[in-house]
């Protein structure tokens, strides 16, 4: 068997609901934190062992069933007590879960409070309500109201009405309410991070519009201030990027695990009331959008930044061709001077060479015609022309061969 065959199968139950009837009250919180200060939490709320790689699981506290929860970046405690239909409507935070909480209150990124009741002598009134919303769920199986506003205690309050649900299915209703709002708030946390990267974002967008007609006068000589100015604004870009792309990623996660609860609910209107579901996308979906906006935009600055400095980089490329090619140019009338200049010598030394042979020649002729040889001055110029001839044509040839070597 192969080593992870048990705990892959045991994935599909890795997240059960608690079944219970009504009338109860269910008390769902959830913590921002790790797996270490979730692990902490539950010690002082169990007093069983846990398992310490464990996802989730269900214990007893002072009686009542407690469910826990461990997620990626937060974790959850769901608390169930058993009511009368003559206890108050709502009530606090039962004190021995409030105590064992008390530390992690900084933290507590949400609080729901669900009534349970049956249909019978249902008035909605008593419940305190302010324009409520209201839906038929499970096929009309189900009623669920709220009015979506924190309590005193910072708690987000609904009824539950069962009309025909077990408490198999009612369990598993109330955990997809329970996760709509969970997630729900967990994917808003990057509403304030959008916001303030909105602002740098603006001033990203000026510094951008600026570098770029910097770059569009093909005048300027600053192209090196240029690039350090985009390597500048990337740098920025590329940081920012960095710090934001996991919590945008976690909100479209989280966003679409709402949307897909919500169409679990199988929702239909009860009255003329608006339905739950409605009044959660169409104030839920904006901030889903403006995130999404947000992240889309740091994207496209990024690219744009990226673009500009591959133009000013082509710009450059291209300058710098121009100055070499002028570089060239130069080089080449330099050459052309220096082989004129080198064939005026060489022809100014054909000459010194030819007045000192011919000097030299002379000075010959001169001491033959001193011994006494009887050579006329027309015989001597026929003997020593082939000699002189022949040195200027050796002294050339070395010319030759030294030019091409």
């Amino acid at each position: 068997m192969h080593p992870q065959r048990k705990d892959l199968h045991n994935e599909l139950h890795a997240r059960p609901s608690l079944y219970f009837n009504e009338p109860a009250h269910v008390f769902h919180l959830a913590f921002l934190g790790s797996h270490l200060e979730c692990s902490t939490l539950l010690e002082r709320c169990c007093s069983i062992p846990l398992d310490p790689h464990a996802a989730q699981g269900i214990t007893q506290l002072d009686g009542h069933p407690l469910k826990w929860e461990r997620h990626a970046e937060f974790f959850t405690l769901t608390l169930v007590v058993d009511s009368t239909n003559d206890d108050p409507f709502w009530t606090s935070l039962p004190e021995v879960l409030a105590k064992k909480v008390e530390a992690h209150r900084s933290q507590l990124i949400n609080a729901v409070q669900i009534v349970v009741r049956g249909e019978a002598g249902l008035d909605l009134a008593r419940y305190g309500f302010k324009d409520p919303c209201g839906s038929c769920v499970g096929d009309g199986d189900a009623l669920v109201w709220s009015d979506f506003r924190l309590s005193e205690d910072g708690s987000n309050r609904l009824l539950f009405i069962n009309r025909r649900l077990n408490a198999y299915r009612q369990g598993r209703m109330i955990r997809r309410l329970l996760e709509i709002e969970t997630y729900r708030m967990m994917a808003s946390l990057s509403l304030t991070t959008a916001k303030t990267l909105s602002a740098q974002l603006n001033v990203f967008d000026k510094t951008l519009v600026t570098l770029s007609e910097r770059n569009a006068n093909t005048n300027s000589g600053d192209a090196k201030a240029l690039l350090t100015d985009i390597s500048s604004l990337s740098a920025q870009v590329v940081s920012s990027t960095a710090k934001n792309r996991h919590r945008f990623s976690a909100t479209q996660a989280y966003a679409q695990l709402v949307f897909e609860r919500l169409g679990e609910l199988r929702e239909s209107h009860v009255g003329d009331c608006q339905r739950l579901g409605m009044f959660i996308e169409r104030r839920f979906k904006p901030t889903v959008r403006y995130c999404a906006a947000t992240e889309k935009r740091l994207e496209h600055l990024a690219k744009s930044v990226a673009n500009l400095g591959d133009l000013l980089q082509a710009r450059v490329q291209v300058e710098m061709e121009e100055q070499n090619s002028e570089i060239l140019k130069s080089l080449n009338a330099r050459a052309d001077a220096q082989i004129k200049i080198q064939r005026a010598v060489e022809g100014l030394s054909i000459i010194a060479i030819t007045y000192y042979l011919l000097n030299l020649l002379k000075l010959v002729y001169s001491g033959m015609h001193l011994l006494g040889a009887d050579i006329t001055p027309r015989e001597a110029t026929l003997a020593m022309t082939p000699l002189a001839l022949a040195i200027l044509a050796l002294i050339l040839i070395r010319i030759k061969k030294a030019k091409e070597h």
